[in-house]
């Protein structure tokens, strides 16, 4: 069935009655899902792979239920998560007002076509709107001539995200708006959606966008979901919640085990009730017509006990498994990762300031961070600094002290996407046992045929582990592991993942991202800055 678009009229919220999708191939993305969304901001979460930018494509109108019903208004504005720009496209053109500022222009300089006016409507004001918009992102009226080649990809972000917002839909869609946006950019983007008119709805990993919105949906295990409050607001009520479903499921496990054992004790009575019946009708201790009425009488009370005991039985069991059905299995990875034996003194790598010149040190298992704002040089650096590029004159630069070294691109690019998980492992571990690989893969949640598939069907989650695998089980083990980014496209749950395989390993890490809760759960010792002139500033 179709999406049903509501009239103009009709209050701005989406409801989803029974949608199911499949993709041309057969594969099913969302099945039989119900729910809504109120006017407000909502933040849509869930793990890769749940649905969650289907569903907005899908509202969007991108895309056709194959059963179901979405109602919402006629008027949506959507970004998807890889916005693609066109190099002759403006500040302007991003922002939707092209063609009204054209019609403008031609009007002030005295062409008084009608189609001019019709055009502009009544947006006599729009040049000082646009203004007002721009500058709450660092921009102005002066830009909407620039090319968006001129700008970083972040801006550009920032830009169509300030298009839709000057559009005024009844509906607002953002997939995953923040990823590549600097430190700066994010703050802008939250300030931004915080007062965001109508109804919003943005699917997002990044913790502290989550927390302007003022409603959490989840979709999970093909359900959605929707709870009034932040993310944290929202996570705290999940870990009561599962706190009391692992209450719930204890509690009915013993009073499984109580019942089963009463059944067994049940068993051994009726046993030893049917052995003394043998006895007295061997003894011929009564008369027989009596015996053989004590004996009818114990195969009612025998089988009375049997039916009761099965019936409490089965009772326990449904009860443990309505209370197994709210506990969520979401496992955690445990790593016992091999030393890679960085000692305290042991020279990691040297970065020279492009500015000054100076140099900074990197000793031992030092755990760094380089930030910086969009377009500074950053991923350049960690190509110069692996030997990938020379270094720029007056940008910053550096050198390995080491040849054990880990990198992980934004691309993942250092997987073969025709073999398997184990084959791309086993590439970095030779000596490695393929038994022993499929364990470690195991504790990275990497199980069954996923691990025997090739590499390119996988997830992009799953990708991401293999592609930690490879790096946090290399012979010998790295010394340092350089990560660019790597919580982009990663799900709640996978960041939590890969905190947890961090934390584990023992060497030097350098880390670019522009996540601070990321960054702050990794136990940094120092953080630097990249500035636009190439400075290397420690920021402690």
């Amino acid at each position: 069935m179709s999406t049903n678009h509501l009239s103009s009229g009709t209050p701005s919220s989406v409801t989803l009655n029974n949608v199911s999708f499949s993709w041309p191939d057969g594969t099913l993305a969302l099945s039989t899902l119900s729910g809504s969304f109120g006017t407000g901001r909502t933040g849509l979460v869930g793990s890769n792979g749940a649905g969650k930018s289907t569903l907005l494509r899908l509202i969007a109108g991108q895309l056709s239920p194959s059963t179901g019903q979405i109602g919402a208004p006629a008027d949506i504005g959507y970004l998807p998560q890889n916005l693609a720009l066109d190099a002759g496209v403006t500040v302007a053109g991003l922002l939707g007002v092209a063609d009204k500022l054209a019609a403008l222009r031609a009007i002030e300089s005295g062409d008084v076509a009608e189609e001019h006016f019709e055009v502009l409507g009544d947006d006599w004001d729009l040049e000082t709107r646009a203004d007002e918009a721009l500058r709450a992102i660092g921009l102005s009226a002066a830009d909407l001539g620039r090319s968006v080649t001129e700008m970083s990809g972040g801006e550009a972000i920032l830009v169509a995200i300030t298009g839709l917002r000057l559009r005024q839909a009844a509906v607002t869609l953002l997939d995953e708006p923040s990823n590549n946006l600097d430190r700066d950019a994010r703050a802008r983007l939250r300030t931004l959606l915080a007062s965001w008119p109508g109804t919003l709805l943005v699917v997002s990993h990044d913790t502290a966008l989550l927390e302007v919105m003022q409603t959490t949906a989840e979709l999970h295990a093909g359900a959605l979901t929707v709870f009034g409050g932040p993310y944290s607001a929202w996570r705290e009520n999940q870990d009561v919640l599962q706190a009391a479903a692992a209450q719930s499921v204890r509690s009915a496990e013993q009073r499984l085990k109580a019942e089963k054992r009463q059944r067994v004790e049940a068993e051994g009575t009726l046993a030893r009730r049917a052995h003394i019946a043998q006895k007295s009708y061997d003894n011929r201790s009564a008369a027989k017509i009596v015996m053989h009425q004590k004996a009818s009488n114990a195969q009612v009370s025998a089988g009375k006990l049997r039916s009761g005991g099965d019936d409490r039985v089965h009772e326990a069991q449904t009860a443990l498994d309505a209370a197994a059905t709210r506990l969520r299995s979401e496992e955690s990875i445990h790593l016992e990762l091999p030393d890679p034996g960085v000692p305290a003194g042991k020279g990691i790598a040297e970065l020279r300031d492009g500015a000054s010149g100076s140099t900074i040190y990197l000793h031992g298992p030092e755990r760094v961070a380089l930030v910086g704002a969009n377009g500074v040089g950053k991923s350049t650096l960690l190509e110069t600094l692996l030997g990938g590029r020379p270094a720029d004159a007056g940008r910053a630069g550096g050198r390995l002290l080491t040849e054990r070294v880990g990198y992980l691109s934004q691309r993942l690019d250092g997987l073969d996407p025709d073999a398997s998980a184990v084959e791309n492992v086993r590439a970095a571990a030779p000596r490695t046992p393929v038994g022993e690989i499929r364990n470690r893969l195991a504790r990275l949640l990497l199980r069954g045929d996923s691990v025997t598939r090739p590499v390119a069907t996988l997830s992009g989650g799953e990708r991401f582990r293999v592609a930690l695998a490879r790096l946090l089980f290399a012979e010998p083990p790295a010394q340092l592991l350089v990560l660019d980014e790597p919580t982009n496209n990663l799900d709640l749950p996978s960041v939590d993942q890969l905190v947890a395989a961090l934390r584990s390993y023992r060497g030097a890490l350098l880390i670019v991202s522009h996540d601070d809760a990321f960054l702050a759960r990794l136990g940094l010792d120092r953080v630097l800055e990249l500035g636009a002139d190439g400075s290397l500033g420690d920021l402690g």
